[in-house]
């Protein structure tokens, strides 16, 4: 496991199977926090070596917004713009790659603004959950820039090409009730209950079938580029592996026996 002492304790931590990971906070002005962004990295990269064994990701932050992009200031600061935005993306695509490597499931708690690489984030996320007062927008036409953080490749496969397209040119405003049903968020709850709720979500999952969990999320990721008989045939060798699994034999027992699976 990794020692939460090895990490900034307010950027990255590691608690009953869930690895905490804070993308922005108040003090940056909600901006994304770089230092989160590598020592996240650096974490889910240690996961995905199988040298630290988790149960789930969540993905917060601090203050009255998730996460409200790139640093502007910082951009307009730089000697040479272009160099410094381009390292910036460039560390945020090592995180973005780690993450969509890990098997886990990973949450986010999506509160207030989520917006340019914020949203970027969003998208990256098996389960967003957000309030009626969330709000989503890319943010990068406003300045003048194009999308990073994988947005251009997660946000058409979310809402299909040509609605994204829209979203994106138009520098869509996208409040939680329209991501819910653009499948952007997976759903909301009270505004004052979202970081708790994201809380409950990523412990729940870090405490259930993650063997099974894994599988799902590998099912899923093919069915992008697989055929309905290859699909059918690697449907077929997960559920079998699964059953032999000591989480398919708990969890077969436990409906037997009428009782609550352990899958720890």
């Amino acid at each position: 496991m990794i020692d939460s002492d090895d990490y900034s304790p307010s950027k990255v931590t590691v608690e009953d199977g869930v690895l905490r990971i804070v993308v922005a906070t108040e003090a940056g002005g909600a901006s994304l926090d770089l230092q989160g962004i590598d020592e996240g990295a650096a974490a889910l990269r240690s996961v995905v070596a199988g040298t630290t064994e988790i149960g789930s990701v969540l993905l917060i932050g601090r203050g009255p917004n998730f996460c409200a992009g790139g640093n502007v200031r910082d951009f307009a600061g730089a000697d040479d713009r272009g160099a410094f935005v381009g390292s910036v993306a460039d560390s945020f695509h090592a995180f973005v790659r780690e993450l969509s490597a890990v098997t886990v499931p990973v949450v986010a708690g999506v509160h207030g603004w989520a917006a340019g690489a914020g949203m970027s984030l969003v998208c990256l996320t098996d389960i967003a959950i957000g309030g009626p007062s969330t709000k989503l927008r890319p943010a990068y036409p406003s300045i003048g820039f194009t999308p990073d953080g994988g947005m251009s490749w997660t946000l058409p496969r979310i809402v299909g090409s040509g609605r994204a397209m829209d979203i994106l040119l138009n520098d869509s405003i996208i409040n939680g009730e329209d991501a819910v049903r653009l499948g952007i968020l997976s759903r909301l709850v009270g505004d004052d209950i979202v970081d708790s709720e994201a809380e409950r979500l990523a412990r729940t999952l870090a405490n259930g079938p993650t063997s099974a969990y894994q599988g799902i999320k590998r099912l899923l990721t093919a069915s992008e580029s697989t055929t309905l008989t290859e699909q059918l045939d690697a449907e077929s060798a997960s559920i079998s592996a699964a059953a032999s699994s000591p989480a398919g034999v708990e969890g077969v027992d436990a409906f037997i026996e009428k009782r609550r699976p352990d899958f720890s």
